[in-house]
């Protein structure tokens, strides 16, 4: 077992965790509402901006306790930002609130430790 949280919160700004949960159920769940499109709406909106994976990472996750008929639940961390009801569209404008037009909000903190190590997010 190696610990690698030092790694990680250098490597991280965020994590956006979009539920893709499938259940057998009478009951609503992502999968069945647009999950996986949102996701890959999501990472293409941190990739258009080269946001994809440094500083923020995409999480495919389960269920984040928010189901509805009406879109995708997706939590943002470590902001403690928390969504349901998202479609496709609707993530360009949720990411530009949450992160800037331009994923340019990033944390201050993540901006300095790049400068520090002459390193550009990927």
């Amino acid at each position: 077992m190696q610990r690698q949280t030092d790694r990680q919160r250098d490597r991280l700004d965020a994590q956006v965790f979009v539920c893709t949960n499938d259940r057998d159920s009478d009951h609503a769940c992502c999968a069945d509402v647009g999950g996986q499109a949102t996701l890959e709406a999501v990472t293409d909106w941190l990739r258009e901006r080269g946001a994809f994976w440094n500083p923020i990472s995409v999480v495919e996750t389960g269920c984040l306790g928010l189901c509805s008929e009406d879109g995708t639940a997706i939590a943002i961390q470590p902001r403690d930002e928390w969504y349901s009801n998202v479609r496709p569209a609707d993530v360009p404008e949720l990411l530009e609130d949450e992160f800037g037009p331009d994923a340019e909000r990033v944390g201050e903190a993540y901006r300095r430790r790049q400068d520090a190590s002459g390193s550009d997010a990927e």
